[in-house]
């Protein structure tokens, strides 16, 4: 018998002697009930007040008998959340299911009754076996019979990237876990705790909102035990599995490491901006292998893990692996995003060779509508700068080039519009609808708002991105203008979340409401701004200077000019937002022969 498995089954009776307390004080008003009724029924206790204490005993006791039973029902019917993930059959995956087996049959425990993916870099048991599962055909076939073996899932990036002998050392320790997870004490107590889980969701719905309290008491209760119980599961498990692949097992954990990094790069990076323009990338899987082999190009650490490329990849062990890439990356859109669960007109999947020209192009132009919105709304009764230094009422555009004097008499103007500009900025922020203007929204809406607006507010003719450097560029130094303008799109993303999220309310519980991790990482506004300033600059470069989208598997949406990669834009964009400096800016684009003066394509 494994160390750790004595005592994980004392920690286990453990979690029991919890359910045992609440049933024995559930049970003790009606024990002294019945006490009162025999004594009265011998004579024991006659006259008063024994009749009334009688009486009050027992509706007690049939009170908490009543909530008590229905505590106990919602405990044992209510399901416990099941992780989505991507049921992998047999037929779907015979090498896969073989070799699962083989490691179930070397270390003496049951095999995993069934195999799922989910898109994560982690691999764990799941018990679905609770007959709540079966009546919401939440999972079916043996996984679902009771008492069946718990049901492995893999992280689908492991697959792809790992061989097939690092996907066995990974999976050892895993499958091991069956060997304790069988023990009736262990599955007792399991089955407790993930009852009283269930039961405080429950506890939210209407009419049953009492039973939350006592199940987050009994949690609380036998957390300490169910986390060490966990531990010496883990514990007899990892040595139960010492004796297959150990020497391989340390090499594997390493790639563990290296696909967690690239796999979080990949999401965050490049998958996260396809997802917010209404498309999904269909092979996040495959994707992670040249992220990765990127990554080893350039990281001197990763060095030499290109190498394993030349062994036999555990993706393999499928029959149809780009049908299961495409299935756990649409589950990836889901659980990371909050995309809907199948494909439509509005969330169709996107190859990776058509990323370029399907999502970063689009993207750029949506982020230099929303930009261009934003100056329109921002645009009070003193105008922006106009390309003279005058009031708006000219409507002539700008005529210079990118190295000409205009921007300094549209920077001496600037601190007219500080004021209401900052005043819209704050209404924005705090809910209420703007002055004037589009309302600055992503997508079609916005794009055509920005081509409708009344472009001779501020004297630009135009979406151009002269008419950004020259509200940009400010001669104080004083960056009003550009916290207005930050203001006023952080309060039109925040916006729009909350409409999507009021959209998208009340839905679902539990393991069905998405986004359950959401990637979206907190911005601040100079962030959003200098987002969609480097947006307009590369719908400029593209539009004028035969520049082109791109994409980087670490880096997501890039800027190509004669097809290698311009990474020194980033910090010229922060020169003009952060100190209204263009200068840098405009010597860049000159540089590269783009014309400022030029409207964009938006659409």
């Amino acid at each position: 018998m494994e160390a750790g498995v004595p005592s994980a089954r004392s920690r286990a009776l453990a979690v029991l002697r919890v359910r045992s307390r609440a049933l024995a004080v559930a049970l003790l008003p009606a024990a002294v009930a019945v006490v009162l009724v025999a004594a009265r029924a011998t004579g024991r206790l006659a006259g008063e007040p024994w009749a009334a204490v009688t009486f009050a005993v027992c509706a007690v006791a049939a009170l908490v008998l009543l909530l008590g039973g229905i505590f106990a029902a919602v405990v044992l019917r209510a399901g416990p959340a099941v992780t989505p993930t991507v049921p992998l059959s047999e037929a779907a995956a015979p090498d896969l299911y073989r070799l699962v087996r083989d490691l179930a049959d070397r270390m003496d425990v049951p095999p995993p009754s069934a195999i799922a993916l989910t898109p994560d870099c982690d691999s764990w048991l799941e018990d679905r076996a609770h007959a709540a599962h079966r009546r919401g055909g939440i999972a079916g076939g043996p996984q679902s019979a009771a008492g069946a073996a718990p049901v492995l899932v893999i992280g689908s990036p492991f697959l792809w990237w790992m061989r097939v002998a690092e996907l066995r050392a990974v999976l050892a320790p895993v499958v091991a876990g069956t060997g304790p997870s069988a023990h009736p004490d262990i599955a007792d107590a399991r089955g407790f705790v993930r009852g009283l889980d269930a039961a405080v969701d429950v506890g939210g719905r209407r009419g049953l909102g009492w039973i939350a309290a006592p199940a987050r008491l009994l949690l609380r209760l036998c957390r300490t035990d169910a986390a060490e119980m966990e531990r010496g599961v883990a514990a007899a498990a990892s040595d139960r599995a010492q004796g297959v692949d150990y020497g391989l097992r340390i090499v594997a954990q390493e790639q563990v490491g290296l696909a967690y990094a690239g796999w979080d790069r990949l999401l965050t990076r490049v998958a996260l901006p396809a997802w917010r323009m209404g498309r999904w990338p269909a092979h996040l899987d495959a994707g992670v292998v040249s992220a990765l082999t990127e990554l080893s190009r350039r990281d001197r650490l990763a060095e030499g893990f290109t190498s394993r490329l030349g062994e036999r990849p555990a993706c393999d062990l499928l029959e149809q692996p780009g049908v299961i890439d495409e299935a756990t990356s649409l589950l990836a859109a889901r659980l990371f995003h909050g995309g809907p669960a199948e494909a439509g007109p509005d969330w169709s999947p996107v190859e990776w060779a058509a990323y370029p020209e399907e999502v970063v192009d689009r993207k750029w132009r949506a982020e230099a509508a929303r930009l261009h919105a934003a100056l329109d709304a921002l645009a009070g009764p003193e105008g922006l700068p106009t390309a003279s230094g005058g009031s708006h009422g000219s409507a002539a555009g700008p005529t210079a080039s990118a190295g000409s004097a205009s921007p300094a008499g549209a920077g001496s103007a600037a601190p007219a519009a500080v004021a209401p500009a900052a005043a819209a900025a704050a209404a924005g922020a705090a809910g209420s609808p703007a002055p004037s203007g589009p309302s600055g929204t992503a997508g079609p809406a916005t794009i055509e708002a920005a081509a409708a607006a009344p472009h001779a507010v501020d004297g630009f003719a135009g979406p151009t991105l002269e008419r950004v450097l020259g509200c940009l560029a400010n001669a104080s130094g004083e960056g009003a203008l550009g916290e207005a303008l930050a203001g006023r799109l952080s309060a039109d993303l925040a916006r729009e979340e909350r409409a999507a999220a009021t959209a998208g309310a009340g839905k679902a519980r539990g393991a069905d409401a998405v986004p359950l991790f959401p990637l979206q990482p907190p911005r601040s506004g100079r962030d959003l701004l200098a987002d969609h300033v480097t947006a307009m600059v590369c719908c400029a470069a593209v539009d004028s200077a035969g520049a082109a989208p791109g994409m980087d598997w670490l880096d997501g949406p890039v800027l190509l000019v004669g097809g290698d990669r311009r990474s020194d834009l980033a910090p010229r964009v922060l020169c003009l937002v952060e100190d209204g400096d263009p200068e840098p800016l405009r010597e860049w684009l000159s540089a590269l022969g783009v014309r400022t003066e030029k409207p964009v394509r938006l659409v």
